[in-house]
């Protein structure tokens, strides 16, 4: 595709092959608007109404500069967790603003601070610090744990083991953080600035997590405490490095600090409906925990 048609373009969507970046391409192509997507692999694009799609990755800022020309509003999806997340951020943002980008939406996380319990929230810090201080128009999407996701912390016995405590969590649907994203992607200077805590309509700990899923599914979920060093040391059978396996059960141990005990009203007042319910994600996804043995 070449530069003279990049200017028709003022949306730019980066993770759109991944499950949050689609979402929110494949709403704004609903609502008509414009977008250029940005993905490291070609075949894997959407095609959609009204998008093009360009290849880059975060790490090629020559690549993400020639991607980005003629974007104004760039959703910035966080890459996956690695060591080098913050300066590989860092070089997209850079790389997007020497485009021409003049505002970023970034996807951070719940409690995102320098000495969060949570190691993978100090980098979403940092890079949220990254994009102040670059002087572009920003705003922050945190998002709370992903309700999508909460299946995967059973095994297939049923088990939810981890050092949580008795900590809070909202979990939020990816459904509900696309809307809102879309909502502010599209809705002008009022977002520029504001930070948006994304979370579900309810806290709980992790035992009533598990006895809801429970009385909702018929199947025997259960959650089984760990200290920190059961859990790190549970997890080192994966063969994983410590970085990530301290990460994994950093989520548990955020939510037992309370740096997850937040409910936030920003779902329905972005998106103009209530923030999905762990039931109502279960009548949706009836199979989310089919391999759980009964």
């Amino acid at each position: 595709m070449g530069d003279d048609q990049a200017i028709t373009h003022t949306i730019g969507i980066t993770g759109a092959t991944g499950a949050l970046g689609r979402r929110v391409a494949e709403r704004l192509a609903r609502r008509g608007v414009a977008q250029r997507l940005i993905v490291r692999d070609l075949n894997r694009a959407p095609e959609l109404p009204g998008a093009s799609a360009v290849m880059a990755s975060y790490e090629d800022s020559a690549a993400f500069e020639r991607a980005a020309r003629g974007v104004e509003t760039l959703f910035l999806v966080s890459l996956p967790e690695a060591p080098d997340r913050v300066p590989v951020h860092a070089r997209a943002v850079d790389a997007a603003l020497a485009a021409g980008v003049s505002r970023i939406v970034y996807t951070s996380f719940l409690g995102a601070g320098p000495a969060s319990v949570f190691t993978f929230a100090r980098d979403h810090f940092h890079t949220e610090e990254h994009i102040r201080a670059s002087g572009a128009a920003h705003t922050f999407l945190r998002p709370s744990l992903y309700l999508d996701l909460l299946p995967s912390w059973a095994d297939d016995t049923g088990i939810i083991r981890g050092p949580a405590g008795l900590g809070r969590v909202a979990w939020v649907s990816r459904d509900d953080i696309a809307d809102a994203a879309v909502a502010v992607l599209t809705g002008g200077p009022a977002h520029h600035g504001r930070t948006y805590n994304l979370t579900g309509p309810e806290a709980m700990t992790l035992g009533e997590t598990a006895q809801r899923l429970s009385a909702l599914t018929g199947r025997v979920i259960a959650y089984v405490p760990e200290t920190w060093e059961e859990a790190m040391a549970s997890r080192r059978l994966t063969g994983a490095p410590d970085w990530q396996i301290e990460g994994w059960a950093g989520s548990y141990a955020a939510i037992a600090a309370g740096e997850l005990d937040v409910l936030s009203p920003a779902v329905p007042s972005l998106t103009g409906h209530p923030a999905q319910s762990l039931e109502g994600f279960l009548r949706t996804h009836p199979t989310a925990l089919r391999h759980v043995l009964v």
